[in-house]
């Protein structure tokens, strides 16, 4: 089964008390990375949280939002850090004189600086809430990977199809390079004959050219490269409709590698016009669908 590495899933749980609400989206990349963003005091569930996501996501960029809703007073309780204040308020005096600043400290000032009021996240029940939490990331993965089995089946029809033209491609080619060694024979027949009737005593025997255009044919014998790149193609087809939850997107990428290091060859090996024109339609197809892989997990 292909499956995108592009999507966004929502997922949501609650315990009666808390809700927690979580948001992911996923963009294609080399390789797994994951980015978790917490409520504040709510760190010790990051752990659990990209261990749920890597359960359904091998391979890609992945941010993940959590948002926790609670209605446990319990839960949050506020401390302030008086210490702290009266550090401030000495160091704003200090201020005061040094510059002749004239005018009051106020308590929203105070309030405001860093450290003065901190959360207590002390009376959550870890446990509970990382379970809730974890069953919210549970379900937006599973939303996440509707998205990005409907992308990949999109992307699956696209790429089949273009595999479909380069096979298709390779018998024009097979067609066409058949008559390219008769063709270079009669070339080279023809060329030798204007040569030596513009020289006098000179004969060449009319085995040699065809020794000649054996050598020329088994050097621009495509058959092989012809064989193997018509295998790259069905072995791209059977990786995008097999029903495996496997990742591929890998082994697509140096699938298609190869298909590209053959066409270069046939283009190489056959100097004829025709078979050139198809190749840089083949070679077109070829990237476009290096282009899709690059987007599957």
């Amino acid at each position: 089964m292909i499956k995108s590495m592009t999507g966004f899933g929502r997922g949501e749980s609650s315990d009666g008390v808390r809700q927690a609400t979580v948001e992911i989206r996923s963009v294609n990349h080399r390789y797994g990375e994951i980015s978790v963003r917490l409520p504040r005091g709510y760190s010790f569930a990051e752990d659990a949280v990209k261990r749920s996501v890597r359960a359904g996501i091998s391979r890609g960029k992945t941010d993940v939002t959590v948002n926790v809703l609670s209605e446990a007073e319990d839960d949050f309780a506020v401390y302030v850090n008086t210490a702290a204040a009266k550090q401030y308020f000495k160091g704003l005096r200090d201020l005061q004189r040094s510059f002749d600043v004239i005018g009051g400290i106020s308590l929203e000032l105070l309030a405001g600086m860093p450290d003065v009021f901190r959360p207590d996240m002390g009376g959550i029940d870890e446990e509970a809430t990382l379970a809730m939490i974890t069953s919210a990331v549970d379900s937006a993965v599973a939303s996440l990977d509707v998205m990005r089995v409907a992308e990949g089946a999109k992307l699956a029809v696209d790429m089949t199809r273009r595999a479909d033209a380069i096979e298709r491609a390779t018998f024009d080619i097979e067609d066409l390079a058949k008559g390219i060694p008769e063709s270079y024979a009669e070339k080279l027949k023809a060329r030798i004959e204007e040569i030596l009737s513009k020289s006098v005593g000179m004969e060449i025997a009319k085995d040699r050219i065809a020794v000649e255009a054996a050598i020329f044919a088994d050097k621009s014998d495509v058959t092989e490269e012809i064989i193997r790149l018509r295998s790259h193609v069905g072995q791209l087809r059977g990786m995008l409709n097999a029903g495996s939850s496997e990742p591929v997107g890998k082994k697509l990428d140096f699938l298609v590698q190869e298909m590209n290091r053959e066409a270069n060859t046939i283009g190489s090996k056959v100097g004829d016009l025709g078979v050139t024109h198809i190749m840089l339609d083949i070679k077109s197809e070829v990237e476009k669908i290096r282009e899709q892989v690059q987007n599957i997990e």
